[in-house]
């Protein structure tokens, strides 16, 4: 049997599994670069596959910290403020973190090596204080007059004012309104929740019951540091003109809060029960909230004050779960330090590193290979979610991001994850070919109307939600972007499905996507360096020749931003400012992407590649590891960084193999 155009049915065509044993074998073939270039790549992949097979779990996954800022953890002590379920020895432990990220201004950035920024600055503050950091200590003075300095508390994000107003520290009148009733309004309607995408949706949801309540606990303490003008703490802000989207959705806003005044309460506490309902349902088997940290604490917040107790077992494993977003470590002194992961990725960082080790030459039926087949095939999600909604006639069958989150599955992870079984030599083949079938006809299915894929939803694309003066706190909306549609365009071309209609037109959107610099725009990693990395791969897998003026506009890109150092990298500033695009101290990751993308164009004998390898060689840890302090990951672009501590290792290993074995393992090779 053959894969239908649908994907729905038929076996599959086979991979290789030959391609691991090509790493002994390898010969050096490139002129270009000096007799050793490729002995030291051989050397550093061996080096690196070794350390990747040393820190898998033995359940078969493999998972890095999910490094973000303190507003994790700095909101992480306010909600147990809150609650009164406050440890000392929580709380000095996540100071002493807090304290750690500290920069010598005073101020507290939202990535490595980043400016200052206000609402973390301001929420770390916070956090310090009620770890009992005096207002007078010198660290916390700075901090202090550089807030005031910026504009104080009042002009930080909705987010920051939110949790402020939990405490008296500023006014539920002056914040942004949403009611609840917003629960009852219909998918075709502007603005229901099914507009927002997946992580703010359940944010809001739960957020809507906690501004109906609009809880005040006792201060422990002022805050009159903070204010720009102590006389005038909440200054009004100007109305932009009616004639603009800003000025009418702030008059929206306007008319929001005198809907509070004469809202129906029957119908107000209708809306309260059902976005409870709406957040019980969604609640996951382990207790959290779609596998992230923010719904999680304002979902238990919103049902603490609906009644629910802090015993109810709902809550119980909610809180619990809150835990497990931990990571515990120590000081140079010995002391425990704890920072709190906004997510956890545990089905990413398996699949790439399932791929990593297969590309850099691993037999395919390693066992270690095979044992990380059978925890991902047991992760697949075979029952409908919130993607649903606008696709209720497809069958689940992704994968999600997290441990649990069978309620939002992603395109991405699912691509991915379908790409790497295809690499392992699975002693029942028949289960994979099962679970294939299943996440190729559930991701195509997913396709959005433009002909791209976005990473949880079709067509979540509505321009009104981050018009709401209540959405500051970064991206609200899933629409495509180019590095998802590329991984679902890889995957297809695998399968052979490089003629199937809808990847087609997915190709088509790629290449229109293409900036006039030769890069693409990356979305869930930094950035163009991320998305150039990932569209050359998949343009290639699907036959796009490396003479094609799209790949040749992008290898131009590619050589003209390596660094001088031999690597590349980029800052999170170039979704700020496109002069930032390309630009930044060469990391182990960044640099990775791009000789994926080189390699995949054709120019693995061209100077860039060599000096790249060569980088990557030379930077090498002795333990096979590189280190990597800067953030290269992308949760909301510019307002939301993330530091992936397992992509410094599984992308370097993947660039190497492909370098050292001619290319992806079990694909065909040539452009």
């Amino acid at each position: 049997m053959t894969a239908t155009t649908d994907g729905s049915t038929g076996a599959l065509p086979p991979r290789s599994p030959s391609a691991g044993d090509a790493t002994a074998e390898t010969t050096e073939h490139d002129p270009a670069a000096p007799p050793s270039t490729t002995a030291a790549a051989r050397r550093a992949a061996a080096r690196s596959t070794d350390y990747l097979l040393s820190v898998q779990d033995t359940a078969g996954w493999w998972k890095g910290d999910l490094e973000t800022n303190v507003t994790m953890d700095a909101e992480d002590l306010l909600l147990r403020q809150f609650l009164g379920i406050g440890d000392p020895r929580i709380t000095d432990a996540a100071a002493r973190h807090i304290r750690g990220q500290q920069r010598d201004d005073g101020t507290w950035a939202t990535f490595h090596g980043g400016p200052g920024e206000l609402s973390a600055t301001i929420e770390a503050y916070v956090a310090l204080r009620l770890a009992g950091d005096e207002p007078d200590a010198a660290h916390m003075a700075r901090a202090a007059a550089w807030i005031r300095e910026h504009g104080g508390i009042a002009a930080s994000r909705v987010f920051t004012r939110i949790w402020l107003a939990l405490f008296g520290w500023w006014k539920w009148s002056d914040l942004p309104d949403l009611p609840p009733e917003l629960i009852y309004f219909p998918k075709w309607f502007p603005l229901n929740i099914y507009d927002f995408a997946c992580w703010a949706r359940q944010t809001i949801v739960a957020l809507t019951i906690v501004g109906s309540v609009r809880p005040v606990r006792p201060a422990p303490f002022a805050l009159d540091e903070l204010h720009a003008d102590p006389a005038r703490p909440n200054p009004p802000r100007p109305l932009a003109p009616p004639t603009t989207w800003d000025g009418i959705f702030q008059r929206l806003d306007k008319g929001l809060h005198l809907y509070r005044k004469v809202a129906v309460r029957k119908l107000r506490r209708a809306a309260l029960r059902t976005a409870a309902s709406w957040i019980i349902e969604r609640q996951e088997n382990d207790g959290c909230w779609g596998g992230i940290q923010p719904p999680a604490v304002y979902s238990i917040m919103a049902l603490h004050l609906l009644g629910y107790d802090l015993k109810h077992p709902v809550l119980r494993q909610g809180l619990e779960s809150l835990d497990r977003f931990a990571v515990w470590r120590e000081d140079a002194d010995g002391a425990p330090v704890r920072m709190i992961e906004a997510c956890q990725s545990p089905v990413w960082d398996t699949c790439l590193a399932a791929i990593a080790l297969a590309d850099a030459g691993l037999p395919a039926d390693h066992p270690q290979l095979v044992k990380a087949a059978d925890w991902m095939l047991a992760e697949q999600i075979r029952r409908p979610g919130d993607w649903s909604v606008r696709r209720p006639e497809l069958p689940s069958g992704g994968w999600a991001f997290e441990f649990e989150n069978d309620n939002y599955p992603d395109i991405d992870d699912t691509a991915e994850v379908v790409l790497a079984l295809r690499r392992i030599q699975h002693p029942d083949p028949e289960r994979v070919d099962a679970a294939v079938r299943r996440a190729v006809r559930w991701n195509l299915g997913m396709q959005s109307k433009n002909g791209a894929w976005a990473a949880f939803d079709a067509d979540n694309t509505s321009p009104f939600p981050n018009r709401l003066p209540f959405c500051d706190f970064g991206e609200v909306i899933d629409p495509p972007s180019a590095d998802v549609t590329a991984h679902v365009v890889e995957m297809a071309a695998d399968l052979g499905m490089t003629h199937d209609a809808r990847v087609r037109r997915g190709i088509r959107w790629l290449l229109a996507e293409q900036e006039a610099d030769g890069s693409w725009f990356g979305r869930w990693g930094t950035n163009y360096v991320y998305g150039t990395g990932s569209v050359l791969p998949a343009l290639a897998a699907a036959g796009i020749p490396a003479s094609h003026p799209a790949v040749r506009r992008a290898v131009r890109w590619l050589e003209r931003v390596q660094n001088e150092d031999g690597g590349w990298g980029e800052d999170q500033r170039s979704y700020h400012d496109k002069a930032w695009a390309g630009r930044g101290e060469s990391t182990a990751s960044q640099t990775a992407w791009a000789l994926m993308a080189l390699l995949a164009a054709g120019e693995r004998e061209s100077a860039a590649v060599a000096r790249g390898v060569r980088w990557l060689a030379d930077t090498q840890r002795a333990d096979g590891s590189w280190d990597e302090p800067y953030f290269t990951g992308t949760g909301f672009p510019w307002d939301f960084s993330i530091n992936y501590h397992l992509y410094r290792q599984v992308f370097p290993l993947t660039a190497l193999g492909r370098y050292v074995n001619g290319g992806p393992a079990g694909a065909s090779q040539g452009v």
